[in-house]
């Protein structure tokens, strides 16, 4: 799949995108200013069974043979060192001789040195510099070896975490609505994309021609609820603390897969929109560019190579961008309208914690009492779901999501589709970004914690179905979104038959009626 984007630079090169789908941390070139990686690999070493294990539960399956080979490069690694040492030995004897013959005298280490002729020496000496930078270079080689496997390697478990692909029901949000059961005398469901389209709302055969399948277009009051919606998220963030952030949504493909954004094998199940290069920039090295899938990604490269003060810990950060996702998979009701889509607007926290358990836990629970209330208040009927291991991407240790009922998706996952999700990553991006903070005066890594604070697309679309009155045609607009809605309660049709005309409403025995 190839999309051309122009003037994303000064020089106004134009640029084409591509589907990245099968890369790995070391195929993503890296500059000389570029974060250098501090991965604990003795920590592996000494718990290959652990971490072989973790990648299993994980379906990281060639990842899972990392570990054992980890160990191997280590012994190897070792021999080239005691053999290293013993060169380095003899070498320096040698040089000692050549240097001043006369000061060795006496010296039992050189008596065979001295027994030798000049030439001699001079010959052993180059024989041994040879071995030497042999050495030296298989000793580079098995630790770039090391470091690369160890990259690759996903993030330990946490024991929260339920095991296998099954997730674990922890509460819902909301009373289930009145046609849950869906029974013929209850009023008649309709999917978000029929509720757009007969609204006129949404675009998506101008969309189609402009951009193809994937992307939309919001019309009217869809484009303004969009507003709102970010806009509502924003101010329930920032009453918990969150500092506000408008992150750039291109970063290095570096960054992103040092926050753990890389595909699990051929088939990629997180895959990314890379920015395609001139010949004279990738000839000059120049690093290699995507458009960010999440603004975790951008809000965690903000802190790339840098010491974080205690003191400014812990750090909360809530950002508004586009993203961007070449979502993988064939066509059908799961990717019909906004469900499944190539951009869209969302709202996400990201926050440094002190590194250990407990304040990460604090503010991790303090996003699930963020998304909580704001789909509390939207009027959302959603479950809470402990997410199972074989859920888990590489960089979190334990994640949470809470899904929304949607009337149109009962034949897929019984209704249920994702609207958010929480993850604890412990230490795994700060330690590939170099981001560090001082614990007891001793350099340490903070912990991070990401969270979906509202994803536009899917909200609307839950906002779509579950507002819907079909005897009326007109959808609730939740009383929380209505100060950005100018006052609006209700969106629908009456307003569209009349030319635009300006008509207003009121309610009455649950119905709207024109005032």
């Amino acid at each position: 799949m190839n999309r051309a984007l122009t003037c994303l630079r000064c020089r106004g090169l134009k640029l084409q995108t591509r589907a990245v789908s099968a890369r790995t941390f070391a195929d993503n070139k890296r500059p000389p200013i570029a974060p250098k990686p501090i991965i604990d690999i003795k920590h592996i070493r000494q718990n290959p069974e652990l971490y072989e294990l973790t990648c299993l539960e994980r379906n990281y399956r060639n990842q899972a043979t990392y570990p054992a080979r980890i160990l191997e490069l280590h012994s190897e690694w070792q021999v080239l060192q005691r053999q290293g040492r013993a060169l380095r030995e003899r070498s320096n004897l040698l040089r000692k001789f050549l240097a001043n013959p006369a000061t060795s005298s006496g010296d039992d280490d050189v008596e065979d040195i001295r027994e030798m002729g000049r030439e001699q020496v001079q010959d052993e000496a180059r024989k041994l510099k040879g071995e030497l930078a042999v050495i030296e270079k298989g000793e580079a080689e098995a630790v770039a070896e090391m470091e690369a496997l160890a990259l690759e390697i996903p993030n330990l478990t946490s024991p929260d975490t339920p095991r296998g692909d099954e997730a674990v029901l922890l509460s819902y949000v909301n009373d289930p609505p009145t046609a849950f059961d869906n029974s013929p005398e209850n009023k008649v469901w309709r999917s978000h994309v029929h509720v757009g389209s007969e609204l006129g709302l949404f675009d998506f055969s101008g969309a189609a021609t402009a951009s193809g399948w994937g992307w939309y277009y919001l019309v009217g009051e869809a484009a303004q609820l969009e507003q709102a919606l970010v806009q509502y998220a924003l101010a329930v963030a920032t009453k918990y603390g969150w500092t506000q952030v408008s992150p750039p949504t291109m970063v290095y493909s570096h960054i992103g897969a040092a926050c753990g954004f890389q595909p699990r094998d051929q088939h990629g199940e997180q895959q990314v929109y890379a920015i395609a290069q001139s010949k004279a920039d990738a000839d000059r090295g120049v690093p290699e560019m995507c458009l960010a899938g999440t603004s975790e990604i951008s809000l965690a490269g903000m802190k790339a190579n840098t010491t974080l003060d205690p003191e400014d810990l812990p750090m909360k950060r809530v950002a508004v961008s586009r993203c961007y996702r070449a979502e993988a998979g064939a066509r059908g009701a799961d990717t019909k309208g906004l469900y499944r889509v190539h951009e869209f607007t969302k709202v996400e926290m990201f926050a440094w914690t002190s590194p250990g358990e407990d304040e990460a836990q604090d503010v991790f629970e303090e996003m699930l009492d963020i998304q909580t209330e704001i789909l509390q208040s939207l009027g959302l009927y959603c479950r809470v779901l402990s997410m199972p291991t074989a859920d888990l991407g590489a960089s979190a240790t334990r994640k949470v999501d809470m899904e929304a009922w949607f009337p149109s998706r009962q034949s897929i996952n019984s209704g249920w589709g994702e609207l958010t999700s929480a993850s604890t990553c412990t230490d795994y991006q700060t330690r590939r970004l170099a981001t560090r903070t001082r614990v007891d005066g001793k350099i340490s890594f903070p912990w991070t914690c990401n969270g979906t604070a509202l994803a536009v697309p899917r909200v609307m679309a839950a906002l779509l179905e579950n507002g819907w009155d079909e005897e009326t045609g007109t959808v609730t607009i939740p009383e929380v979104l209505r100060p950005w809605m100018d006052g609006l309660e209700r969106m629908g049709r009456v307003g569209k038959r009349r030319n635009a005309q300006e008509v207003t409403f009121k309610q009455k025995d649950g119905h709207v009626e024109e005032a």
